[in-house]
């Protein structure tokens, strides 16, 4: 049980590393807007700020950004909440990273909403500069999460002689993501492919 919990923080504090590094990376050296090729034109760090949740959704309003930020900060405690729980009852350790890998980015989005705003100056047409004299660019809880990786493995156009859709630019895959949002993905498709494992064969 012992090790379960130390597997738990391990993969978390890994992630929020990895996470925050990057991020911090981006903002003090990229301005919003900006390309940089990792593989070509397939793979590429194109940094964008996210006022919203994952993969560039939001809530629209001060309000909205508000919500979204307490609801993280909710998720993170429940789902540790959870995680405590389970561990006691004996899960697997394959359960318990996918549940940590949820928590990790969770917290990663939430860090960046409730402190980039204060720590960090604006990134449009410039390069942030950390801790400003002036004063960050949002109030605590206000602040836009870092979103980097993009992956347009197709980009096409359609065929002029197809009907319907002749000549349509095609893109896939289309949105701007971070090792945060990755690692909420990353967890949520393994129990999806190892559901009886992760599930049926724990409960």
């Amino acid at each position: 049980m012992k090790k379960q919990y130390i597997v738990a923080v391990l993969v978390i504090l890994l992630i929020l590393i990895a996470d925050q590094a990057l991020k911090i990376w981006v903002k003090t050296n990229m301005m919003i807007g900006e390309q940089i090729p990792i593989i070509g034109n397939s793979i590429m760090l194109y940094f964008i700020e996210n006022p919203g949740m994952a993969f560039g959704m939001e809530i629209p309003g001060l309000f909205g950004k508000l919500i979204l930020s307490i609801f993280r900060l909710v998720a993170i405690v429940l789902l540790s909440i959870y995680l405590h729980k389970t561990i006691k009852k004996g899960v697997s350790s394959f359960f318990v990273i996918c549940i940590a890998m949820v928590i990790a980015g969770a917290a990663g989005n939430l860090i960046d909403s409730a402190f980039y705003g204060l720590i960090f100056s604006e990134s449009t047409n410039q390069i942030a500069t950390l801790f400003p004299q002036e004063g960050g660019y949002a109030q605590f809880m206000h602040g836009h999460v870092v979103d980097m990786f993009y992956c347009p493995v197709i980009d096409t156009h359609i065929p002029e002689s197809w009907p319907f859709w002749a000549s349509k630019h095609i893109i896939f895959f289309r949105p701007v993501f971070n090792i945060a949002d990755s690692a909420i993905t990353v967890s949520v498709i393994l129990m999806i492919i190892f559901y009886r494992k992760v599930f049926r064969d724990q409960f």
